[in-house]
Formats: structure tokens, sequence, C-alpha cells
């Protein structure tokens, strides 16, 4: 098994940033690909962003996202982040950290396989 424990949401102006945390444990952190989902009110989760293991790590991004969201890890610590920058009210959804062991999984959320392991989530707000 393998917990997995978001923060750092909250409510923020459009256009400011907030970086998420999710904390692992339980199992070896390192051999997963880690993401981020989020679910707005009515709406499906959907694939915000990916990095595979590693040290190196291959990061994926959702389109909606690119150029204004980062995605890290560290290993050593058993954690991943995003920083979330110029923030819009469409970005207003809570946030699940995630981890499978193929990043495909992640980036295609298909109906019936979902990821392996995810958090409670973190509410994020975006005001505009």
């Amino acid at each position: 098994q393998m917990q997995l424990v978001e923060s750092g949401g909250g409510l923020v102006q459009a256009g400011g940033s907030l970086r998420l945390s999710c904390v692992a444990s339980g199992r070896t952190f390192s051999s997963y690909s880690m993401g981020w989902l989020r679910q707005a009110p009515g709406k499906d989760r959907e694939f915000v962003s990916s990095i595979t293991w590693g040290s190196g790590g291959t990061s994926t991004y959702a389109d909606s996202v690119k150029g204004r969201f980062t995605i890290s890890r560290d290993n050593a610590k058993n954690m991943v982040f995003l920083q979330m920058n110029s923030l819009r009210p469409e970005d207003t959804a809570v946030y699940y950290c995630a981890a499978d062991r193929y990043v495909h999984t992640l980036v295609s959320l298909r109906p019936g396989f979902p990821p392996e392991y995810s958090g409670q989530g973190t509410q994020v707000t975006v005001s505009s």
C-alpha cells in the first residue's frame, strides 16, 4: 500500500500562484510514476501533469496548463510538487496526487483503469 497526502491548496486570485505538495509513504516511491489530477464540480476527473520515476523524470502536461504549471519530485523525501502560476478561475478544482507504475495510466485516465493510488485531494479555488 502507498498513502498519499496532499497539501498546499487554498484560495487565490486570478494570476496568482500556489504550490501543491504530496508526500508518499508505504511503498517504494521511486519506482512509481507520479501525477496530479483534478476534478471540478460537475466534471470528470482530468489529468493535469505527470512525472516518471527515476532521478531525471520525464514530465507531461495537459494542454490547458502547459507553460503555467511545473511538476517536480524529490525521491529522497518521497515527495512530488506542482507549482501553479498564472492561475485562472477555470483551474478551480480539487487536486489529487496519484501514483502508478505506468505513467500512461495517469495520462490517459481510462474509465475502469484508475491510478493504483491516489490521495484525498486538496481544494484549489481561483477567484476572478
